[in-house]
């Protein structure tokens, strides 16, 4: 035997889980988790760090002291209108300031924020308002007209509005509002003297986040994030990076949408954590990017594979001041290994990987700074997180060393279940494992490895989109007969949404013709950008479509089978 192997017995916990061996030098094996309201993260920073930066945006800053003010007088005006425990409070806004001064104020009431996607059109701001049953929603101005369409078909009783410009350096448009809505900024200005009900809060039970998702089957529905599942990923956040990132010293660039759990973990909640001055983008344009990084110098950069993609292809990213970030991060979408290689030669620094879902609270595994690197891996279980493969069948067999199955996992950051979805929660939630729905093996040393998706669901720059939702936005065409989505490989967005048509006998439709119906009603990222037509469709002895089929044709075609 090498004298550089050793022998591990087998009561050893490296027996059981073989990753710890390979633990960064400072990250713990277990931690005790906070078990207060969320909030209690912006109230420490907002004492540690009175006066540092937590936001700029658009040549503007505001002070920690100052974010948790606004939040205060925000969750005092909400409180006034009636919103309190357990309520639901849709967030509907791009990057900015105002979206985590919105967050603070809905837990501070131990009411719930239920994000939703600014881009959505008034079908989808529909069900999930409707599903959620929000008494309130948050949103911009020019979005205004969005939810007040469908404000009568649920049961949203207030519409507060904000202008993007309205914590910006700019000068400020008229801030009196929406006609039919409530002025962001005059509630808070109404508000003299924060006057906070005394709301006792069980971090365990209580939800402080409805994160809307496809979860691992089926049309989209909400992951209840509680209080301890957001605070838990947090800490699990900052021991992980305990010893390369340090309190109050720090400064995060925001592209990738607080709505998203990886921003709203990550910003939201570790970046205040932290003490971190969040620089804010509101949307992403590459030559803007660029010069915000120039100009602000940030140290921590989460983002998506499409955004390294974009700024790996600009002539001008190597003196963009991208060699004084200190450390990036990759999640939502597997990266290609060749852009990790190109990225950290440009960059000079190292491209970390994770692998999370919205039911883990964005985290799950993740690369580590010392340990051998392993392309391809996800790395591993963040610590408190215990993970194994079973057999795809029944789900019950544990998988030997190397073997494929579904990858199971459980920790204090997994989510309470499904909101008001009993029979999604069982499948999901089995005796207290996650189970992922993501096909993965895990070699002798620990490192994990994803293998692919188990069920159906599309990820489009980060984003997940699910072929049902498409699927039946397509068959209310009056030119459809049937209609199949699938995700094809995209080198850009990780995958491209793909559907397979057969119309009706005698009518006519295009490609063009697709194109704009599903734009009319669907987010721009759920749009299928390739359609094919077909004479039918192939079909299980039952009927059901068979999608790996259309799948294994796909690849044929590229040269991928």
């Amino acid at each position: 035997m090498s004298a550089s192997k050793s022998i591990v017995p087998e009561q050893s916990p490296y027996a059981q889980k073989p990753w710890l061996k390979h633990y960064d030098f400072w990250i713990p094996e277990r931690i005790n988790y906070p078990r207060q309201s969320v909030y209690q993260v912006l109230n420490l920073s907002a004492s540690l760090f009175a006066d540092r930066p937590a936001t700029v945006f658009l040549g503007a800053k505001m002070t920690y002291s100052e974010i948790k003010a606004h939040a205060d007088r925000l969750a005092t005006a909400l409180s006034r209108l009636g919103i309190g425990r357990g309520d639901r409070v849709g967030i509907m806004l791009p990057n900015c300031p105002q979206y985590i001064i919105s967050f603070y104020a809905i837990v501070r009431l131990g009411a719930i924020v239920t994000n939703v996607n600014p881009i959505y059109t008034p079908r989808e701001v529909e069900m999930v308002a409707k599903d959620s049953g929000m008494r309130a929603m948050i949103t911009l101005d020019a979005l205004a007209g969005t939810v007040l369409s469908i404000r009568g078909a649920s049961q949203i009783e207030h519409v507060i509005t904000t202008g993007i410009g309205d914590y910006s350096g700019e000068p400020r448009a008229d801030s009196s509002g929406t006609p039919g809505t409530l002025s962001f900024s005059e509630m808070i200005a109404g508000v003299g003297a924060a006057e906070l009900p005394y709301v006792v809060i069980d971090a365990e039970e209580d939800v402080a986040v409805l994160q809307y998702t496809g979860g691992t089957t089926g049309l989209p529905k909400a992951a209840m994030l509680t209080h301890f599942n957001l605070f838990s990923a947090t800490i699990q956040c900052a021991m992980w990076g305990h010893y390369i990132s340090k309190r109050g010293e720090e400064r995060f660039l925001m592209v990738i949408p607080y709505f998203h759990i990886y921003a709203l973990i990550t910003g939201v909640v570790y970046g205040v954590w932290m003490g971190a001055m969040q620089i804010i983008v509101p949307k992403y344009e590459v030559n803007q990017m660029l010069a915000i990084i120039k100009e602000h110098e940030p140290t921590y950069f989460p983002a998506v594979p499409t955004l390294f993609i974009s700024l790996l292809n600009h002539p001008e990213a190597a003196g963009s001041g991208l060699d004084r970030i200190r450390r990036f991060n990759s999640g939502s979408a597997p990266l290609p290994l060749e852009v990790i290689e190109q990225f950290e030669r440009l960059s000079g620094a190292m491209l970390y990987e994770g692998y999370g879902m919205t039911e883990t609270s964005a985290l799950a595994h993740t690369t580590a700074t010392l340990a051998k690197r392993k392309p391809g891996s996800i790395g591993f279980p963040v610590p408190d997180t215990d993970c194994k493969i079973v057999d795809l069948e029944t789900g019950e067999r544990e998988a030997a060393v190397g073997e494929e199955g579904e990858l199971v996992l459980r920790g204090p950051q997994v989510m309470k279940g499904y909101w008001r979805n009993a029979e999604e929660t069982a499948a999901a939630l089995r005796d207290g494992w996650l189970f992922t729905g993501d096909v993965a093996r895990m070699d002798e040393d620990g490192y994990f490895y994803i293998v692919q998706r188990k069920k159906d669901m599309i990820i489009v720059s980060g984003f997940n989109v699910y072929p049902n939702e498409v699927e039946e936005v397509i068959f209310t065409h009056p030119a459809v007969k049937e209609a199949a989505v699938i995700g094809v490989a995209d080198d850009y967005r990780g995958e491209a949404v793909k559907a397979f048509i057969v119309l009706k006998e005698g009518r006519e439709a295009s490609e063009e013709d697709i194109f704009e119906f599903c734009s009319a009603r669907l987010a721009r990222y759920k749009v299928p950008s390739l359609v094919e037509f077909a004479g039918s469709l192939p079909k299980s002895g039952v009927g059901k479509v068979l999608r790996r089929e259309l799948r294994e044709m796909e690849d044929a075609r590229r040269g991928r089978g």
